[in-house]
């Protein structure tokens, strides 16, 4: 019996997948020292405990954890699983868009620590829910701050203070 090729048409049907060369060994291998050392740095910026770290990273055991680590550190081969490598992409989200809406990374650092009032943060810093143990804990602050890039959600700045809204007859379209 011959199996058809699906058409087109039909191919486009389905829900779009993530290409699977992403989740290769390879592919995983080659990313996993640069993220590991960049969410060392970013954790280091945060003053993030040990515990905070193994929490955001999905509570590998502290060997597995330190050993990591070393690798890191020397430039070593190892590969952390897609779960691991989905957590450290989270915390690059939150640190890049602190770095955007913060004009210091004290500042955001400082806004991660500190209580806040919106609802998905219930009167608790941010921080808690980036080292819950959970990812939909990071990917939370992850889209409440990219939801803060596009103007939702946070106070103005001494910047958006001095801004002067357009006027219609400013718009010019060519």
């Amino acid at each position: 019996m011959n199996k058809r090729e699906p058409r087109p048409v039909e191919a486009e049907k389905g829900p779009q997948r993530l290409e699977n060369s992403r989740f290769a060994p390879a592919n995983r291998k080659r990313l996993s020292p640069p993220a590991l050392r960049t969410f060392l740095a970013i954790a280091d910026l945060w003053r993030l405990t040990e515990e905070q770290r193994l929490l955001v990273l999905g509570y590998p055991s502290r060997s597995t954890y330190h050993n990591w680590c070393k690798l890191a550190r020397e430039h070593g081969a190892f590969t952390l699983d897609v779960d691991v490598l989905a957590r450290i992409s989270a915390v690059l989200g939150i640190h890049q868009a602190l770095g955007i809406l913060f004009p210091t990374e004290r500042l955001g650092a400082e806004w991660l620590r500190t209580a806040h009032n919106a609802v998905v943060f219930g009167g608790r810093p941010p921080l808690d829910l980036v080292t819950s143990g959970s990812q939909d804990g990071l990917l939370s602050v992850r889209r409440f701050l990219d939801g803060a890039r596009g103007g939702l959600y946070m106070q103005p700045n001494t910047i958006d203070e001095a801004f002067t809204p357009y006027s219609d007859t400013e718009i010019v379209f060519r």
